[in-house]
């Protein structure tokens, strides 16, 4: 069972339809809105400050978020990918955006609106990543643009296939193997 937990007076509240793994941990002041996923050991710390997250995020396994205490706080817009074993720290990330595996994004730093984050890649803070707009390295710098729509199209199919892999764990075993021996069986054909 995950643990959430209030912390100063503080209670996480999470949406409709959202899937948190069983050893992911929720405390303190934290709004997560409808069918986002949690993954395994992924923390998200709001003891300190405000983490704000929009509807049909993945924050995918090993994943922290935190801030720092009375000056930053993380927002997160719509349909964003937090690949795995990412680290954001206060920041801003707009709609639509990927932040890729490994990456780190430092405090009052802003990821727009279909941005990507390579993985691997260090936002230092205050850094303002443009819509649409690829980076990489560390420190991150930017590499090229990237086509709004084919940003938009890739984070939203993203965002639904964590929301199919959510429901997953939903199944009672017996449904999970009906399920394979389905998709066996069409791959045999």
């Amino acid at each position: 069972m995950p643990l959430i937990l209030p912390v100063r007076g503080f209670t996480p509240k999470i949406g409709k339809d959202c899937f948190i793994a069983e050893n992911a941990t929720i405390v303190g002041d934290v709004t997560m809105g409808d069918n986002c996923s949690v993954w395994f050991g992924t923390v998200l710390r709001g003891d300190v400050n405000t983490i704000t997250i929009g509807n049909r995020v993945n924050i995918q396994d090993g994943s922290v978020l935190h801030t720092l205490y009375q000056k930053s706080t993380i927002e997160i817009g719509d349909d964003v990918s937090i690949g795995h074993n990412v680290v954001i720290h206060g920041a801003k990330i707009h709609d639509y955006a990927l932040i890729g595996m490994g990456a780190i994004v430092m405090d009052d730093a802003e990821v727009g609106e279909g941005a990507l984050v390579a993985a691997g890649s260090v936002v230092l803070s205050r850094t303002k990543i443009g819509a649409h707009e690829m980076w990489a390295g560390a420190p991150a710098k930017f590499v090229k643009m990237v086509e709004p729509e084919k940003a938009k199209e890739m984070n939203v199919k993203i965002a639904k296939n964590y929301l199919m892999y959510s429901r997953w764990y939903s199944e009672t075993p017996a449904e999970a193997l009906r399920e394979a021996e389905v998709e066996v069986k069409a791959e045999e054909s």
